[in-house]
C-alpha cells in the first residue's frame, strides 16, 4: 500500500558529500515520522537520522554535525544530506516511514529497499 523508493547512493571519497532521497507513494492518508537507518557489513541496522511530521529531528551521535535530514511534505519525500563522509559511513542506507494507508485507522512501518553508500579513496 505504501512504497518507498530511495536514490542517491554511490561511491564517494572521504571528505565528500552525497544526498539521499526517498519518495513515498501509494494510497497514503498520512505520513508521520520519516527517517534513515544504515547497516554496515557484519553489523546491526542502526538509526542515522529521523524527522517528525512537524520537522523535529534526531541524529545518531556518529553523524551529528555532518548529516542533515529534511523532508518535503508536499512530495512525501525525505532527504539525507551527508557531508564530511568517512569510511565508517559505508553502509546500506534504508529509508523508513510510519504512514497510515487510505482506509486504515492505524499507521504502519514501511522500509525501502536500501541504497549503497561507499566511502573510499
Amino acid at each position: 500500500q505504501v512504497q518507498l523508493v530511495e536514490s542517491g547512493g554511490g561511491l564517494v571519497q572521504p571528505g565528500g558529500s552525497l544526498r539521499l532521497s526517498c519518495a513515498a507513494s501509494g494510497s497514503i492518508s498520512s505520513i508521520y515520522t520519516m527517517g534513515w537507518y544504515r547497516q554496515a557489513p557484519g553489523k546491526q541496522r542502526e538509526l542515522a537520522a529521523v524527522i517528525t511530521s512537524s520537522g523535529s529531528t534526531n541524529y545518531a551521535d556518529s553523524v551529528k554535525g555532518r548529516f542533515t535530514i529534511s523532508r518535503d511534505n508536499a512530495k512525501n519525500t525525505v532527504y539525507l544530506q551527508m557531508s564530511s563522509l568517512k569510511p565508517e559511513d559505508t553502509a546500506v542506507y534504508y529509508c523508513t516511514t510510519t504512514a497510515r494507508p487510505v482506509g486504515d485507522f492505524v499507521g504502519y512501518r514501511y522500509w525501502g529497499q536500501g541504497t549503497q553508500v561507499t566511502v573510499s579513496s
